[in-house]
């Protein structure tokens, strides 16, 4: 399975509307489907386990480049206080993106507005490095005005959303009046699964390659 890079790579900032939302399963799809590269900015926790050990067990292809975190922090918690605990001062300026022709899949950490020191959100780095946003949703009560409160957030930061991962036990009504609202589109949906593999992700990655195949532009 291929999704050859054009003269123009495909890269895209991963994000969710909060915490344990799907992410880094999504990023996993993202990057088998496109055999992109992947790049976690900011780990804070779990260094020895970190998302970036988990989408390398859940892809297959021999393609994806796993770049180096700018930041590696030993506790799990907001980037900013995981920082401090070390006496550390996460800045902007230190994150640049790795240089590659392939294409590229960037997980951010948490949700927009989760802070990187005093000033600086994650989605100040989004702005910064120029990333088109796939939203990660979950259906549960209230996740319509989280889901639209972090597409108003974007928007209002001109930063284009490429579309929406609906992740979880669908909820029809609550996704078309999301998508229906903003005119977004919807990437295919991650079902709610007993365990997420190497099988399981490539099912997906086809699933969203063909996707691609089809609304390419």
């Amino acid at each position: 399975m291929q999704l050859a890079s054009s003269a123009h790579p495909k890269r895209y900032f991963i994000t969710g509307i909060g915490t344990d939302v799907g992410k880094t399963i999504a990023a996993a799809i993202f990057t088998e489907a496109l055999q992109a590269d992947y790049w976690k900015p900011v780990q804070a926790g779990n260094l020895e386990d970190s998302d970036t050990h988990t989408v390398r067990r859940l892809i297959s292809n021999t393609r994806t480049v796993f770049h180096p975190e700018a930041y590696r922090l030993q506790r799990p918690a907001s980037p900013h206080t995981a920082a401090a605990a070390e006496n550390i001062r996460l800045t902007l300026e230190q994150i640049q993106l790795p240089a590659t022709r392939n294409n590229l899949v960037v997980e951010g950490a948490g949700g927009l507005m989760v802070p990187l020191n005093e000033r600086d959100l994650v989605l100040d780095l989004i702005q910064k490095l120029q990333l088109e946003v796939v939203l990660v949703s979950k259906n549960y009560l209230g996740s319509i005005n989280h889901t639209l409160m972090a597409v108003e957030v974007l928007k209002s930061r001109n930063i284009g959303v490429a579309g929406i991962v609906f992740n979880g036990v669908p909820n029809p009504s609550s996704e078309e009046f999301i998508l229906n609202y903003y005119q977004l589109k919807a990437f295919p949906r991650i079902l709610q699964e007993e365990s997420f593999d190497k099988n399981t992700v490539l099912g997906y990655a086809k699933t969203l390659q063909d996707y691609l195949t089809n609304h390419a532009q």
